[in-house]
């Protein structure tokens, strides 16, 4: 781990204090979790610490963990990670909280500590599935009103569950079952552990 990210390790470790669950380097940046219930409250100490001034959200976006390292992980499915930027201290950080229910995976909507939350949320739960509690209109943003399940999670069919097509008869379009086979055409890639960190 370089200084500098030792330097904020230290600084979120000082200004979360218990509610630091872990901290880790990961490809240049800091990684900390936290638990699902103190994520508002540790975002807005990360916004408002002066040593720490992330006033940025970068980024929000939800992870599948299921079958994560050929199924070795223990652990909740879901999470949901912020990326964070301080622009008066020019440092990064990536904030992961996992979801304690996988069956009904919800989190806490950070909208009021970062409004750009918006519609990373509203990403996150149609794809996902993830709830965001507190948001103020979660509703579906890149599939249609009618879509089953969320494309994204792990165990969805790459063929979906419906497909639409036009009916020449009725002279509309008409949802109906998936008529393809299902199939598995994509090779499972296994990549080094030194993968993507410059290291032969």
């Amino acid at each position: 781990m370089t200084d500098a990210l030792q330097s904020l390790e230290r600084d979120v470790a000082a200004a979360l204090g218990e509610k630091l669950v872990r901290a880790m380097a990961d490809r240049g940046e800091l990684t900390i979790e936290v638990a699902a219930a103190d994520l508002v409250a540790c975002a807005r100490i990360l916004r408002d610490d002066a040593t720490l001034a992330f006033s940025t959200l970068v980024d929000l976006c939800a992870t599948d963990y299921e079958g994560f390292a050929d199924g070795a992980r223990r652990g909740p499915r879901f999470a949901v990670v912020l990326h964070l930027l301080s622009v008066a201290r020019n440092r990064r950080l990536r904030v992961r909280a996992f979801c304690p229910d996988d069956g009904f995976p919800v989190v806490d909507s950070v909208i009021d500590v970062w409004p750009a939350a918006n519609w990373y949320e509203r990403e996150a739960f149609d794809l996902y599935g993830v709830v965001f509690s507190g948001h103020p209109d979660l509703r579906r943003i890149l599939t249609d009103y009618g879509f089953m399940g969320h494309p994204f999670r792990k165990d969805f069919p790459i063929s979906g569950h419906v497909e639409m097509r036009y009916d020449p008869v009725q002279r509309r379009v008409v949802y109906q079952p998936v008529t393809i086979e299902p199939r598995e055409i994509v090779p499972r890639v296994i990549r080094e552990d030194s993968y993507g960190t410059g290291k032969s």
